[in-house]
């Protein structure tokens, strides 16, 4: 008996969810149309998916989980496939947060894999327009500074961009009162 609950919750834990989507009602519609829209500035490696090369297998998943999709790109002349797991409903908070906000996909990553997590992220929908990737990054001591300003130049006259990221640290400097940042922690 106890295998077979095993056995359930194991299938269970990936069936994909089902959401009803109602539409926003007129007045929503209006009211949203009324007010300019603000950016909402998207992480990718580690808030949106988590991904692991050929090489490299990381601890971010559980092992035994079936990744959601591969990417095959090239690194200087060498074939690199990555195993992408897309965050637990993540394709749902993409259509839902794309009808409030201009959504912008910021990165260090290099621009030939996050070119293509982004464009199946986007899944023909045209939600993830704006992509910036590592070379609109600063480098800093080994690692990479999102600047902002290449989304925006003046972030004190621009619509208020609002970043979801797992680490601020990766931001930059930037006006406190012109930027909100959510920090997304995962157990």
């Amino acid at each position: 008996m106890e295998r077979l609950n095993i056995d359930i919750r194991q299938s269970w834990m990936h069936q994909p969810v089902k959401y009803e989507l109602f539409p926003l009602s007129p007045v929503s519609r209006h009211r949203l149309g009324m007010v300019q829209r603000k950016t909402l500035v998207l992480d990718l490696d580690e808030t949106l998916i988590h991904s692991h090369h050929d090489a490299m297998p990381r601890n971010t998943v559980k092992p035994g989980t079936p990744h959601d999709f591969t990417v095959k790109v090239t690194i200087d002349r060498h074939p690199v496939r990555f195993f992408v797991h897309k965050r637990p409903h993540v394709d749902y908070f993409l259509d839902i947060v794309s009808q409030w906000y201009d959504l912008v996909v910021f990165t260090a990553s290099m621009e030939i894999y996050g070119a293509a997590v982004a464009d199946k992220l986007d899944n023909g929908r045209n939600i993830l327009k704006r992509r910036y990737y590592r070379q609109h990054c600063t480098p800093d001591f080994g690692s990479y500074t999102k600047d902002l300003s290449a989304i925006c130049g003046d972030l004190n006259r621009a619509v208020q961009p609002h970043i979801v990221d797992v680490e601020t640290s990766k931001l930059g400097p930037r006006p406190v009162t012109s930027v909100s940042s959510l920090v997304v922690h995962y157990n």
